[in-house]
């Protein structure tokens, strides 16, 4: 989730609980290999044994067509000591697409098998090696044959996105087809998309018969999705304890983001949160024009209750 679910919010998020493995936002890879210090900005859990402050795994995601490059690429990122590397063949944006990356791979189940074999071989058989698809790119006839061909190339586990990328992120998800890929390919298939609530979540493992969710944007909306979903919390968590949460988010951003991109990394998260907190949306409202770190933090945090 590239310019969304970074370092910073994987951090907060994995405090409040109940997320297993987290995935990181592509590293794009081109023609070169890249300096560990690349991998180490964009994954800074790779500092700190490849977990998040709250002891979660990061599996750092690659993103590129280039199978030699690829291979060469996750070598150097094993030696991080990544838990695992995930490979993307499901970003659906334009920009990705058109220099073959992503989703539009969807259509070449073959050269998908020679990047995952690739990386497969390249990397310590302790890294686990992984892979996040779509049902296709503009239709879905070949869903099973991308399937196999990740199965085949040695990966353990593939997340399923319930939409292909002509269906962008609009609802619904096309739960039920997961299904079909967990009986083509004797593997962990985890069920992704379109998961904002318990409900959803229920409905997903029905449909798609997978035990196990990737939850994206769902939990940067409702931080104590996971939890819920889980069965360890019945209630959403409190505005006045999420509060604090976006308290240590805000101070990271501040920390390490440049002056002007500040305010609009807060205000994004408080858009997500607006579907699930109707006291984001009162916050938003207020905040809105405001793109100074300092008064945005006053009034957020520093006036308010918790604050």
């Amino acid at each position: 989730m590239e310019g969304l679910l970074d370092h910073i919010l994987r951090d907060v998020l994995t405090r409040v609980g109940g997320v297993d493995r987290c995935v990181s936002e592509f590293i794009r890879v081109t023609d070169q290999l890249l300096p560990s210090r690349v991998f180490t900005r964009i994954v800074p859990e790779l500092k700190n044994g490849g977990r998040t402050a709250a002891g979660v795994p990061v599996h750092p995601q690659l993103l590129g067509s280039d199978v030699s490059c690829l291979a060469e690429n996750a070598a150097r990122l094993a030696q991080l000591k990544p838990e695992g590397i995930d490979l993307n063949f499901g970003c659906p944006a334009k920009c990705v697409n058109r220099h073959r990356g992503g989703a539009v791979l969807l259509d070449e189940p073959e050269l998908i098998h020679e990047i995952v074999s690739a990386v497969r071989r390249a990397v310590p058989t302790d890294v686990m090696v992984s892979a996040k698809m779509r049902l296709g790119y503009m239709d879905t006839s070949r869903t099973l044959d991308v399937a196999r061909a990740i199965h085949a190339a040695g990966a353990q586990e593939i997340v399923v996105h319930a939409r292909t990328k002509a269906d962008g992120y609009k609802p619904p998800a096309y739960w039920e087809r997961i299904a079909e890929v967990r009986e083509a390919v004797p593997i962990t298939i985890i069920a992704n998309g379109e998961i904002w609530t318990v409900e959803h979540a229920e409905l997903a493992r029905e449909r798609s018969g997978c035990e196990h969710l990737m939850l994206g944007r769902g939990m940067v909306a409702d931080p104590g999705l996971a939890l819920r979903v889980a069965g360890a919390r019945g209630e959403r968590l409190p505005w006045e304890q999420l509060l604090p949460l976006m308290q240590i988010f805000f101070a990271q951003v501040r920390a390490t983001v440049a002056p002007r991109h500040q305010g609009g990394r807060l205000k994004q998260w408080l858009h997500y949160l607006k579907r699930a907190y109707p006291e984001a949306e009162a916050a938003y409202a207020e905040l809105r024009t405001v793109n100074a770190a300092d008064e945005l933090s006053q009034r957020l945090f520093d006036a308010r209750p918790g604050g």
